[in-house]
């Protein structure tokens, strides 16, 4: 299980062990670390049972889930996890780590390859979100819509208010759990608050102390330019850009941060055309990116106004991560072109089979398509996806674009959905091509 730390896999797996095992042995290999030689014996019957005697739990195939929560603290876990899988495979063994990703990175041992699975962790999704505040029937009601249906006023209305409260709170379980049972948008801020503090101490396990200040630089610096390319002269005019570089890819190993980066789109896959220098960040949760800008319930409404459009890209991208099945990692793209007179961007690419699908974000109701319409043209695609603040719509448009080489004629078709449809958009779009 990965993850960024406070998204909870702790408190899934535990709660996992005891409703489907007659017995769950959490170990957590950070806080007892005096248990970490006896992953040496690379023996996993033995290991299982000095597991046991060690914490007076028998542990059974079959009966008993063995949790090895932070297993980054104890690499050679982490090699053993082969041994069990090889010599008892009916023991079921989870292990969970927020710093997977630097150990993996510098890893002494044989990873065990084909004997493991990955499951990826976000913060809670927007339906998820209206779940845990006990919104199930608004939840169900984005899962089965379908384009063309009416939605409602009512109904779109609620969304609305919804998808700005969870602007607020984010998806960080603590937060959603305090603001699920108080309804108190000053508690949810406090946890906030206490979580980008204590992620923040976390930086000592990351590198040196300069490295921690180039960090904790760039971590303040995303949150108030979500949306836009990264510079590094802007983040510390005075820092080297290559240790700023490094401070961005610490914080992604961390999952704090995800790059979303440029891709030249012209195929798929579209990693094989992305960029490692153009690139726009995305945090781990919107509810900490508010938090990490200063917002307070007397400047909320003038911060939206002000950061709503990189509020609104941040929401989408924090969608998209948690789309699809979780044993996969999902990286983001965007695509822009920079010619003198002539820039064009799109905020987001999807790719649904062999087709490449540009996605652009809006945080009213209106907006030009202008960059959108340039892509379709010069990539030669004729379907495209706008998220924004309207109501849900589907239509076939025609048009001359200009783009290099002169005007073109383009036909395409545009799905048009409210923001809050963000997380349903994988399988509208599916929908759309199998209609």
């Amino acid at each position: 299980m990965r993850g960024a730390r406070q998204v909870g896999k702790t408190y899934l797996v535990e709660t996992f062990g005891k409703r489907c095992f007659r017995s769950l042995l959490s170990v957590n290999l950070e806080k007892q670390e005096d248990i970490h030689p006896l992953f040496d014996r690379m023996d996993a019957k033995i290991m299982a049972q000095e597991l046991g005697l060690y914490f007076n739990q028998p542990v059974l195939p079959g009966q008993t889930l063995l949790f090895l929560d932070e297993i980054q603290a104890c690499p050679k876990a982490i090699a053993c996890l082969r041994y069990f899988h090889e010599e008892m495979p009916d023991l079921h063994v989870v292990a969970a780590g927020s710093l997977l990703d630097f150990n993996l990175r510098e890893f002494k041992h044989s990873v065990p390859v084909g004997r493991i699975e990955y499951l990826h962790l976000q913060p809670l999704s927007f339906q998820e979100f209206l779940m845990a505040l006990g919104e199930g029937a608004v939840a169900d009601r984005l899962a089965a819509y379908h384009v063309g249906a009416d939605l409602g006023d009512a109904v779109s209305a609620k969304l609305r208010d919804l998808l700005r409260l969870y602007y607020f709170v984010g998806g960080m379980p603590a937060a959603v759990a305090a603001y699920a049972q108080r309804h108190d948008l000053l508690e949810a801020q406090r946890i906030l608050a206490s979580l980008g503090t204590t992620l923040e101490d976390d930086f000592a396990k990351y590198g040196t102390r300069a490295q921690q200040r180039n960090m904790r630089q760039v971590l303040r610096h995303i949150p108030r330019h979500i949306g836009r390319k990264v510079r590094y002269v802007n983040i510390n005019r005075e820092a080297r850009s290559v240790e700023l570089k490094t401070a961005v890819e610490l914080l992604e190993l961390s999952r704090l941060v995800t790059r979303v980066r440029h891709s030249s789109a012209n195929g798929i896959p579209l990693a094989a055309e992305a960029s490692e220098s153009h690139f726009k960040p995305l945090l781990l949760d919107i509810g900490l990116c508010n938090n990490l800008c200063g917002l307070s319930l007397t400047a909320a409404a003038e911060l939206l106004t002000v950061q709503e459009g990189g509020l609104a890209e941040q929401f989408v991208g924090q969608e998209l991560r948690a789309l699809g099945p979780a044993f996969e990692e999902h990286p983001l793209f965007y695509w822009h072109r920079e010619e003198k007179n002539a820039n064009a961007e799109v905020d987001y690419l999807w790719a649904h089979e062999a087709r490449i699908v540009p996605v652009e974000v809006r945080a009213g109701k209106s907006g030009s398509l202008k960059s959108l319409q340039v892509f379709l043209a010069e990539k030669g695609r004729d379907f495209a996806v706008r998220l924004n603040m309207d109501k849900p719509s589907a239509g076939s448009f025609s048009m001359a674009v200009g783009g290099k080489g002169g005007a073109r004629k383009l036909s395409y078709t545009l799905l048009s959905l409210p923001l809050y449809l963000a997380g349903q958009m994988a399988r509208l779009i599916k929908e759309h091509f199998e209609s």
